[in-house]
């Protein structure tokens, strides 16, 4: 029990630490979200790519692959496996195919929220 609340703090606190880097972000700049999100993703390639990202995701598990920039780190991985084991055209394809499913689930359920939803244009 008190491995499982650990790994819960863990989470909790790496993960609220990402979010609220973005709320700030969000409040004390002129970015708009949409630059914030791709700076996460951005920021996961990056420091996944140096090798501070990987063992942050270790240690807080769902606190750092669930953010974006644990997509960041999801493509990063995926890459490299595929230059491994397939050469050059890795580069291409690791990083979709290990992303693949939640790039699936967000298609899908984004779409599904639009047809419950009915979204509207903006005036």
């Amino acid at each position: 029990m008190g491995t499982i609340l650990l790994g819960l703090l863990k989470a909790f606190l790496i993960g609220g630490l990402i979010c609220m880097i973005g709320e700030i972000l969000v409040l004390k700049t002129k970015l708009t979200p949409a630059r914030i999100l791709v700076g996460y993703i951005v920021a996961g390639v990056i420091l996944s790519a140096v090798g501070l990202y990987g063992p942050l995701a270790q240690f807080a598990e769902a606190g750092a692959t669930i953010p974006l920039t644990g997509f960041g780190h999801a493509l990063v991985t995926g890459v490299k496996r595929a230059i491994q084991e397939i050469g050059f055209m890795g580069a291409f394809t690791g990083g979709l195919t290990n992303t693949a499913a939640g790039i699936a689930a967000a298609v899908f359920f984004g779409a599904l929220a639009a047809m419950v939803f009915k979204p509207k244009a903006k005036s």
